[in-house]
């Protein structure tokens, strides 16, 4: 899932319907979609997710919420939709003599769609909003190395804030502004064009309440509508001045609650697209959908997660348990008779997409992430055995096919303990209820997880996850270790010290096992034949904006 923070509790609004006209699409009656034949207007018809919080974009660090960021907002910087670069967009230069001192200037002629320009308040205004304790913003921790952060947002339990703005942040004119971390990171600016960042308008500072309602951005499409459980409209903004404009004329996002009905509506033509090739499906889709399947690598890995904080895996025992439980899985056996060559068996935390360069590294995890059932006997055993002699692990049903792996982990358990009682399978209704269950510390027992990057850096897949008080810590582990290592790589004076030091702090969790690693997701997605340039960028999401209509 996207996104990283430290603050511990989500902001308590809600979005139940957006009041605006709907943009114009083909409704439910299975045509082509397009109002305008090959001009452009035709409307893209995608399945989706309700996303689990409102679309602020230093409040959403889940998947369906961040693709809904990534076509209403454009920030200082862009992830190549091919090779996942960070490349300049709102910004014109980002430099630095030191590493700690960032000057940021910016284009000029960009504007929101209310017609506000985009300029260096933009960005100050939004950022010292994101950080402020009171407003409980999911993601502020990206935000944790500009100076005066711990000011704004102090971390300890309790503690009041003892300023509003980052002392970091220095406006020099509307099209420049400067940053000053509390450390050296030389990758700062590969962090930046992570939705967290996004500038926001004085619309939104104006009535939060009505923005909420409809937000405002500045990216190349405007939403026009939304239904909670129903779907989203969003219609090209023709205002847009960036150099990636809508090749359509919107996208209608329709809320499933199970993924193998989307693909029944795909087949149906009822629907153009789906990015969530449903598990049962995987043996038949190429036959289905022939050149119209998409499967390719992405930045995904998927984890067990334990809640830490529950006195059945607090115990310093606990992790010969998580370890043992790690051991059990076959991995290689589910991916190759359940996932159908979209998985690959993960020896470490982060994903091969990265790279060498980018810090993964094959093999890292060792033994504890290979099959060995008597070791796995042995160590659960040491460990005082599973707290009540059995475990469940929950899931969200309503997205992802996750009952059909998730059985397969358990009874792989099951076989090496010797007991067909020992792990089962619990599902939660909804993604936004599984959700909001694990962010109000409400699990017991493993759940699953996975981690869709943010940005193509090891620093994204460990740090957001696992460093104490960032609240996509879902298992809340902390240990002071990691965290020292953590701060070190980060203020390393090269990317290959940066990249070696965080493999460190890597091994920390071989030893922990806060989270078990699976495997690593390809991206996987269908369309009907009435679309065309359809394509998955490295964050395994749909490149909306370049989809053409026939």
């Amino acid at each position: 899932m996207r996104g990283a923070t430290r603050v511990k509790w989500a902001v308590g609004v809600t979005v139940v319907a957006l009041t605006a006209a709907a943009c114009g699409s083909s409704g439910d009656s299975g045509g082509s979609g397009s109002s305008t034949g090959g001009s452009g207007g035709g409307i893209v018809r995608a399945s989706w997710g309700d996303p689990q919080n409102p679309l602020e974009p230093a409040n959403t660090n889940e998947v369906q919420g961040g693709k809904v960021l990534d076509m209403v907002f454009r920030g200082l910087k862009i992830y190549n939709p091919k090779t996942a670069k960070a490349e300049n967009m709102i910004a014109q230069s980002i430099t630095s003599t030191d590493s700690q001192n960032f000057d940021i200037k910016l284009k000029t002629g960009w504007t929101f769609s209310n017609g506000e320009p985009v300029n260096a308040d933009s960005f100050i205004n939004a950022w010292n909003f994101d950080t402020q304790l009171k407003n409980a913003q999911l993601n502020a921790s990206f935000f944790s190395y500009i100076d005066g952060y711990d000011k704004v947002h102090p971390d300890a339990q309790g503690a009041k804030a003892s300023a509003t703005t980052l002392s970091g942040l220095t406006k020099v004119s509307d099209t420049e502004f400067k940053v000053r971390l509390n450390q050296k990171f030389a990758l700062f600016p590969d962090t930046l064009g992570y939705a967290a960042f996004d500038p926001l308008p004085q619309a939104f500072f104006t009535n939060r309440q009505a923005w909420l309602a409809k937000p405002i951005g500045n990216g190349p499409y405007e939403i026009s509508s939304y239904t909670k459980g129903s779907k989203m409209e969003l219609k090209k903004w023709d205002g847009y001045k960036g150099p990636d404009p809508a090749q359509n004329g919107g996208v209608e996002l329709r809320v499933y609650t199970d993924n193998n009905t989307a693909y029944t509506d795909l087949q149906a033509g009822n629907i153009d697209l789906v990015d969530d090739i449903p598990v049962t499906q995987l043996r038949n889709v190429k036959s289905d959908l022939g050149s119209r399947y998409i499967n390719e690598p992405a930045g995904i890995i998927q984890t067990i997660s334990f809640p830490l904080y529950s006195p059945r895996w607090s115990s310093a025992n606990s992790a010969k348990v998580r370890q043992g439980l790690s051991m059990a899985i076959n991995r290689q056996q589910i991916t190759d008779q359940i996932f159908q060559q979209t998985r690959t068996p993960a020896t470490d935390w982060t994903s091969p997409v990265l790279g060498d360069a980018g810090g993964y590294k094959a093999g890292l995890c060792g033994q504890e992430c290979t099959f060995n059932a008597s070791k796995a006997k042995q160590l659960i055993a040491e460990g005082g055995g599973l707290p009540g002699g059995r475990i469940t692990i929950s899931y969200n049903a309503d997205t992802g096919s996750h009952k059909e792996w998730i059985d397969a982990v358990c009874n792989s358990i099951n076989n090496a303990l010797g007991n067909n009682k020992a792990c089962v399978g619990a599902p939660v209704g909804t993604f936004a209820d599984f959700r909001n269950r694990i962010t109000s510390k409400q699990m017991n027992d493993p759940f699953r997880a996975g981690w869709q990057m943010d940005y193509p850096l090891i620093q994204d897949f460990l740090q957001p996850q696992y460093y104490t008080g960032a609240s996509s810590n879902d298992s809340h582990y902390s240990n002071a270790n990691f965290d020292k290592l953590v701060n070190q790589a980060n203020a390393a004076g090269s990317a290959s010290d940066s990249v070696s030091t965080f493999q460190k702090a890597e091994k920390q969790l071989v030893t922990d096992m806060p989270a078990i690693p699976l495997w690593y997701q390809n991206g996987s997605a269908g369309y009907s034949t009435n679309l065309s340039n359809v394509a998955l960028n490295p964050f395994s999401v749909p490149v909306y904006n370049e989809i053409k209509v026939k």
